[in-house]
């Protein structure tokens, strides 16, 4: 099980927003390689990167700060990253810059056919994030609610072959109130490529119960405000994974 921190994205800065509000930012660091750095050297093993600048303007806005967070880290371990990414060229610049996964989001749903596009042109590199609330998918910074289920899509987006889904639950995101454990479990049973869980992870408690249900396909959770908090020690997190996980 992998414990991912997050490095969210905002003006050059690292920030956590509270339900993907960008007005209702905190921010972390001024620096994202320190911070980058400072998850590589608590044992992190992947991190979770988003231009939320991007996400919202549609074009990379954070590429310097990307390109500072993939130099600190040097290669130790992937990168995977979303926001604000609408085609081919953007995810090219990308994996050249050393970024391991591209997450698409909002692009996914509202045009399938660039999603096929990219995973034909980058096989094994493309990830779908999916963002929803009561099991309804949402998009465009969660600012507005589809009809699409999430279970239905995510099966239509397997077929086309990403290589995972990041699945959020957008009302217990940045809330540290603990992971929807049931909707994750759901949607990993529907499908044969790996889940990564996002949003609510809280404590090592949560850890516990991610663990335990691992091998249904979950193969991760991103945390961000618990672990820039101080509600879950992520060194502790990723030891107590890796000993459920042995």
């Amino acid at each position: 099980m992998l414990i991912i921190p997050a490095i969210d994205l905002k003006d050059g800065h690292c920030v956590r927003l509270k339900q993907g509000l960008m007005e209702e930012s905190t921010v972390f660091s001024e620096d994202p390689g320190a911070m980058a750095r400072h998850w590589v050297d608590r044992g992190g093993k992947r991190l979770h990167l988003v231009d939320l600048n991007g996400a919202f303007a549609g074009k990379p806005i954070n590429e310097g700060a990307i390109k500072s967070i993939v130099s600190a880290v040097g290669g130790d371990i992937p990168i995977q990253l979303g926001g604000g990414i609408r085609d081919l060229d953007t995810i090219e610049r990308y994996l050249d810059d050393g970024i391991s996964y591209v997450i698409i989001g909002t692009a996914a749903v509202k045009n399938p056919g660039f999603l096929h596009e990219a995973c034909y042109a980058f096989p094994g590199q493309i990830m779908v994030g999916l963002d929803a609330k009561d099991g309804k998918v949402a998009v465009d910074g969660w600012s507005k609610l589809t009809g699409h289920d999430v279970i239905d899509l995510a099966k239509k987006f397997e077929d086309y072959g990403v290589e995972s889904i990041v699945y959020t639950d957008i009302g217990r995101d940045g809330m540290l109130t603990g992971v929807n454990i049931e909707a994750t479990v759901a949607l990993a049973q529907a499908l044969t490529i790996p889940v990564i869980a996002s949003g609510g992870v809280t404590n090592l408690d949560d850890v516990r119960k991610l663990c335990a249900v691992e091998k249904e396909g979950i193969i991760g959770t991103i945390t961000g405000r618990a672990i820039y908090e101080g509600t879950l020690d992520f060194s502790a997190a990723q030891a107590l994974a890796d000993e459920l996980s042995a």
